[in-house]
């Protein structure tokens, strides 16, 4: 008999059974996937660590998670400086002054400001993503690096996606292209799936193990990590996500496109962007790995789910789910799926870490 069963191999499942362990509680971990870390998964290929669903760059402001983490890892200094090509043209991202300075051939912060009030004129409170964007870095900006890029990404009009999605977006009246603004930044030097095997070394593991068709051990507790929807057998409708397919390529070139991560902003081009994993933790190899992103259509049961789309009509199913959570004895949920919410990792990390305090006081 186990005093946890913890659904979900990912940063939450993985950080819960580690530290209930440490408090003297027995867990097991189940996952329907045949490998631990979840969506932050990493593979070799030709010596090169591969995010294998989709990039993962480590940023966060708290100095506890940081120290935490760095239990597991040792972290390179990496920091994501990416780029935009929109039609074969180049721009800086985040949005900055270079970005701006190549666009309108301007050199102050006082000229950028002045555009793009000027092109955002009659937007007083924005009413969706496509306005946010407007008001953020005028019309030129949106129509060049947002507006293509953006509906590709989440398979819907800017119109109908809610503000706070673009709002994650630093613009700045700087020469700064960090793309985050956390003082901790880097990505782990032996890969992510290495913090996993630390995190889990000595922890009952069962992979390949679905929690609605698989055997179970007998528990006291469950932690479930996976669809909220999906746990409650969509009793209130699927909840959305955007999903991605990814195309990987091994390529017989040093450098294939000098940076790690390339947007690709228009509507033109069916893929959103261009991850090149050695710029990670660059290595002078005679070849290299790109994946190419694809967006696809989420079919709840069908398709992976990664990322929540948090507007109005899916945050009120949420709701309908998370008052169902408040009645179960000796259940917790907890992670971007179970809890529906757009988690970094260093917030997933401080979740889980928190979950263990109030469970344990």
């Amino acid at each position: 008999m186990y005093d946890f069963l913890i659904v979900g191999a990912g940063f939450y499942g993985a950080i819960c059974a580690y530290e209930l362990e440490k408090l003297g509680f027995k867990c097991v971990v189940i996952d329907k996937r045949n490998f631990i870390g979840g969506n932050c998964h990493t593979s070799k290929m030709h010596g090169i660590d591969v995010h294998d669903f989709g990039p993962h760059i480590f940023h966060t402001s708290s100095e506890v998670v940081w120290n935490w983490i760095n239990q597991f890892a040792s972290f390179n200094n990496f920091t994501l400086r990416p780029v935009a090509n929109y039609k074969g043209e180049i721009f800086s991202l985040p949005f900055n002054m270079w970005t701006f300075s190549k666009l309108w051939g301007i050199t102050s912060p006082q000229e950028a400001r002045e555009i793009i009030k000027n092109q955002s004129n009659g937007i007083n409170v924005p009413k969706n993503l496509e306005e946010q964007a407007i008001k953020m870095v005028g019309t030129d900006i949106y129509h060049k690096l947002i507006k293509g890029y953006t509906e590709k990404q989440w398979q819907k009009s800017a119109k109908e996606l809610p503000v706070e999605i673009i709002k994650r977006l630093p613009v700045r009246f700087t020469y700064d292209n960090n793309y985050f603004n956390d003082p901790y930044q880097g990505i782990p030097t032996q890969g992510y799936t290495s913090i996993f095997e630390n995190l889990l070394d000595d922890i009952d593991l069962r992979l390949g193990c679905d929690f609605f068709k698989s055997k179970l051990p007998n528990y006291k507790n469950l932690i479930y990590t996976g669809p909220i929807d999906l746990f409650y057998n969509y009793k209130y409708g699927p909840l959305e996500y955007k999903t991605l397919r990814f195309n990987h390529k091994i390529l017989n070139v040093n450098d294939f496109q000098g940076t790690a991560m390339m947007n690709f902003t228009s509507d033109e081009v069916p893929f959103t962007r261009i991850v090149e994993h050695k710029h990670f933790n660059f290595k002078n190899t005679t070849k290299s790995v790109i994946t190419e992103e694809f967006p696809v259509n989420y079919i709840a049961g069908k398709t992976e789910p990664y990322y929540p789309v948090n507007d109005t009509h899916n945050n009120s199913i949420y709701e309908k789910y998370r008052k169902l959570t408040k009645r179960e004895t000796n259940i917790y949920f907890g992670g971007r799926l179970a809890e529906y919410k757009y988690y970094d990792m260093d917030k997933v990390i401080s979740s889980a870490l928190n979950f263990i305090t109030n469970l344990s006081s």
